[in-house]
């Protein structure tokens, strides 16, 4: 961005137009032989009362700067072709602005998960993009939140109870010797099974969860136990996965108040009440239709918990924005959510995003919903790492176990959350394991050797030179590589104000490209004078330093060695 502010003030003083129209106007050229940024003259064409194409000619040899090797015209166009040393000492005197003021409080809701099965692929995606909307908040100066609601009651949760109760008898996961989240979702699948061969068991389950809410003990004896299970499930999951947790809220403990804030929105006309004796919110002036805010029964549904939530959380925390990490099918459930906050008057109503997040597939196919071919969020991660630990034997025959299955938690880890979070969130992908692994192309272990590369080549190096002389780095390629490293603060600033890690994804990919595209060209350790052998090492050295902070706010560990 400064270097883009140097050129529209030049511009400026010869036009009076303003910077910032300036600045939005400036272009980065398709090609470095058009230079390093482009003025399109097209703006000036009318108050300068020339063509463009004139205005490019006169303009480009009235120029001069000191950061400026030249400027020239071409066609309507003037090409800024930036001086390398001045380029480099923009980026080697680079300083992190403080956030000054009070912090903006955001809040970010993720993963989300039921007591009544295992975590799954589609929450790892969940996970991760939370992680690293956390980090890349928080480099923004942000105090971030990270609260998750665990869905612990309810019609799904009644399923797995019941099959329990049925079958269940004495078992736990100990005794089974599975893991507690795994053990309770085997009793979700058995439910499906049940009510295929019996209809009539869904009624039950309404049943059920009406006992549940009147407060049975028997009822709750069970849910008690099978929640935690699952719970002690969760925490493990979360732990391998990186997910910090700043505070859990448990629909068990405030759907009652979301049923009193529905109830009291009834009484002062804000919802209506059906035939079934259900309350409902019309929004279909606002082309969303009839939704439902409580059952007929007296029981609550999601949105009931979701409206006594988003209060909660204010009080609180008293948020400026309220993030929900929540999958793409949510999406109409958070726009009447929303509607409902704006019709309550909940001062938070215009603080709230819905960050939505597509499908994963793999290769084989979609994951269904628990049906006994889910993808679970453990076992795919065990998979990753196994894989990766076989590729480390392959490299290095001779490394230790304790060693192989340190990298390999590393570059397994890293290639999950980068193929992942490579993705702009709202697309669909398919997950490809052996694709992922690979050192080469878009990947985490590609960007990690890349890092630890520059490691090797550092650690061959004699020291740090105290002084660099960045007149040294002269060539095309290592201008393209300042400009690049020049960038990075203002792709995580986007990456921030977009919600969008897949922008700092990108930048990591092509920051790397352009690196082994150099070093293949440039014998960085072999030059004809020392001199230029420092300015280089302390080029690499940014770059690694960029490559380990952008692959940190990703949540990816940054190795030395491979």
């Amino acid at each position: 961005m400064v270097f883009k502010e140097e050129i529209a003030g030049l511009i400026t003083k010869k036009t009076g137009l303003s910077k910032d129209k300036i600045i939005n106007l400036i272009e980065t050229p398709p090609s470095p032989e058009l230079g390093d940024y482009a003025f399109p003259c097209f703006a000036l064409s009318k108050s300068l009362k020339q063509s463009p194409v004139d205005i490019a000619s006169e303009m480009s040899s009235k120029l001069k700067a000191d950061f400026l090797e030249r400027a020239e015209s071409k066609g309507p166009y003037i090409n800024f072709f930036l001086s390398n040393e001045y380029i480099a000492k923009k980026v080697f005197e680079e300083k992190k602005k403080k956030a000054s003021g009070k912090k903006e409080i955001v809040c970010i809701e993720s993963p989300g998960p039921n007591t009544n099965k295992p975590l799954h692929l589609g929450h790892v995606r969940n996970m991760l993009l939370g992680i690293s909307i956390r980090n890349i908040l928080e480099g923004q100066g942000k105090k971030v939140v990270s609260v998750d609601i665990v869905n612990d009651r309810g019609v799904h949760i009644c399923k797995s109870m019941h099959a329990y109760m049925a079958e269940g008898k004495d078992k736990t996961p100990q005794s089974e010797g599975v893991k507690e989240d795994y053990f309770v979702g085997d009793y979700y699948v058995k439910y499906a099974e049940m009510e295929k061969k019996d209809p009539s068991t869904e009624k039950k389950i309404r049943e059920l969860l009406v006992k549940w809410e009147e407060g049975d003990p028997e009822t709750i004896k069970i849910w008690k136990r099978m929640r935690d299970w699952c719970l002690i499930g969760f925490k493990k999951t979360y732990k391998d996965f990186g997910v910090n947790i700043d505070k859990a809220y448990y629909e068990s403990d405030f759907y009652n108040y979301g049923k009193s804030i529905v109830l009291e929105g009834f009484k002062k006309g804000l919802f209506r009440k059906d035939e079934d004796g259900s309350v409902y919110i019309d929004l279909t002036d606002k082309s969303l239709g009839k939704k439902v805010l409580l059952r007929g029964d007296g029981t609550s549904i999601y949105i009931t918990q979701d409206i006594a939530l988003g209060k909660l959380r204010f009080d609180d925390f008293k948020m400026d924005k309220m993030i929900y990490v929540v999958g793409n099918e949510q999406s109409y459930h958070f726009k009447v959510l929303f509607e409902v906050f704006k019709l309550l008057d909940f001062p938070f109503a215009d603080k709230c995003y819905h960050l939505s997040y597509g499908m994963i597939s793999l290769p084989e196919g979609k994951m269904k919903s628990r049906e006994g071919t889910v993808v679970d969020a453990d076992d795919f991660r065990t998979k990753m790492v196994s894989l990766a630990a076989n590729e480390i034997e392959k490299k290095h025959p001779g490394i230790s176990e304790k060693e192989k299955l340190r990298r390999a938690e590393i570059i397994g880890m890293g290639a999950i959350k980068f193929f992942i979070l490579k993705y702009d969130a709202a697309r669909d992908f398919i997950y490809n394991p052996k694709e992922s692994l690979s050192f080469q192309g878009e990947t985490g272990p590609y960007l990690q050797y890349t890092h630890a590369r520059i490691a090797s080549i550092l650690r061959k190096a004699e020291g740090n030179a105290k002084k660099i002389k960045f007149q040294k780095l002269v060539l095309e390629q290592e201008k393209r590589l300042l400009l690049k490293i020049g960038l990075f603060d203002q792709v995580v600033k986007d990456a921030a104000e977009n919600l969008r890690p897949s922008i700092i994804a990108t930048y990591l990919i092509e920051l790397s490209q352009e690196l082994n595209s150099y070093y293949h060209e440039v014998p960085v350790l072999k030059a004809t004078d020392k001199d230029t052998v420092d300015a280089r090492l302390a080029l690499i050295r940014k770059i690694k330093n960029k490559l380990a902070e952008g692959l940190g706010l990703l949540g990816i560990e940054a190795p030395e060695e491979m």
